[in-house]
């Protein structure tokens, strides 16, 4: 089969095939073939690798294949509104079958448990029945920095890149569940999905994660069906995702199928610690954190990136230089924004603008002179609405390496 066959088709080849052809696929004689079922396809030749669909990404750094992982460098992120092929990937387990041929035919989403209206909703009834919005919205995983934390913690080494601001359509999670009727009893959602856990055991989610319910009452966050106007891609979701801004990425389930409403906090995949918890109490670098002393994170901190120029660039020291990128925090907004050339000594205002909607990160610009030929480094801070800043090393150092909002910094040679 030639190497540019898309998985679909090599998935219809494989169903298709002789004996003989999957023996030379497979490289090994199958002593019970006369047993096979007509058609079955050997488990074998089953996966797709699933770094095929990297191919519609742009420039992304592959950190892990199975499952998928991949972040997007800064000088990447310069748009305004994230494209989709430069959204980075963070999966937890196999893209769904349905994703994979990109088939939506009977897709549904269940909303049920401490509702007093459980329903069932095709993507046409959440079209039909709810205001569909769009809007531009951060996601960002909370592993996003972890490369820099010393001593290492394990997990996707991610630098900069494990962070988006797409246009996301869909209807408001809010509206939803309004219509199901949210029970008194209700404190905290439970969302499911179809990607496959890597072990393949029947009945184990590859990931389940939730919030506590004011959160999902939340008017940013979205039920999404489409990025950037098109169909959400495979790696990021399709057909149906949750989008769940200023909280950790996982909270925004992809190939959504259910959202129940739970009578306490949800305990689904990756909902015990250590997954998404840092310590109640800070600790030493490489301490071990005792059972009782997790919580459950919620915002995500004020956070900055330098988007152009691209680091190690060769500038020339006589030209103005613009220095621009985005910045975000959390549930906050952020209220300024400041870069350094002499090594945080001293501060350049920069020019920041408004979010285009509640959810979104700002964009911002300064313009420098850098006085004379030689090596910089550009160092990026913003700082929120309630004063606080991002720190200019690794903040408290954590087992899993979540949380890093240390100041994004770049180097550029002057002549």
């Amino acid at each position: 089969m030639p190497a540019s066959s898309s998985p679909i088709d090599r998935r219809d080849f494989l169903k298709g095939a002789s004996l003989g052809s999957l023996t030379a696929a497979l490289g090994a004689a199958i002593p019970f073939a006369a047993l096979m079922p007509e058609g079955l396809m050997p488990v074998a030749l089953a996966d797709v690798p699933e770094t095929d669909m990297m191919k519609t990404k742009d420039g992304l750094i592959l950190l892990a294949d199975k499952p998928v992982n991949a972040e997007t460098p800064a000088h990447l992120l310069d748009d305004a509104v994230t494209p989709s092929n430069r959204h980075f990937v963070r999966n937890h387990g196999f893209v769904p079958e349905a994703a994979i041929k990109q088939d939506a035919a009977g897709w549904t989403l269940t909303i049920d448990g401490q509702v007093d209206r459980p329903m069932t909703l095709s993507i046409d009834d959440l079209k039909k029945d709810f205001e569909v919005v769009t809007q531009q919205l951060v996601i960002e995983c909370a592993g996003n920095g972890r490369a820099f934390y010393s001593p290492g913690a394990s997990g996707n080494q991610w630098t900069t890149g494990a962070v988006a601001c797409s246009q996301w359509t869909g209807v408001r999670l809010r509206d939803v569940l309004n219509k199901a009727g949210v029970k008194k009893s209700a404190v905290y959602t439970g969302h499911h999905s179809a990607d496959v856990h890597l072990s393949r055991l029947p009945g184990k989610e590859a990931l389940s994660r939730g919030v506590p319910i004011e959160k999902a009452m939340d008017e940013k966050n979205l039920i999404a069906f489409a990025q950037n106007g098109a169909a959400i891609p495979p790696l990021n979701g399709f057909p149906l995702r949750l989008v769940v801004p200023g909280w950790a990425g996982s909270c925004s389930q992809k190939w959504l199928t259910r959202v129940e409403l739970r009578d306490k906090v949800h305990d689904g995949e990756k909902m015990l610690a250590p997954a998404y918890m840092m310590p109640k109490h800070p600790v030493a670098p490489g301490e071990t954190v005792a059972d009782d002393n997790w919580v459950i994170m919620s915002s995500l901190p004020v956070k900055s990136v330098i988007t152009s120029p691209r680091t190690g660039l060769k500038v020339d020291a006589k030209k103005e230089l613009e220095v621009r990128g985005h910045a975000w925090a959390g549930d906050r907004l952020v209220e300024k924004m400041h870069i350094s050339i002499d090594f945080g000594a001293t501060w350049i205002p920069a020019s920041l603008d408004k979010p285009v909607n509640p959810g979104a990160w700002h964009n911002w610009r300064a313009k420098i002179a850098l006085p004379e030929a030689g090596y910089y480094e550009i160092w990026a801070c913003a700082t929120d609405d309630q004063g606080v800043a991002q720190p200019p090393v690794t903040p408290g150092w954590n087992p899993k390496g979540y949380l890093n909002n240390m100041q994004h910094r770049i180097a550029v040679f002057a002549s």
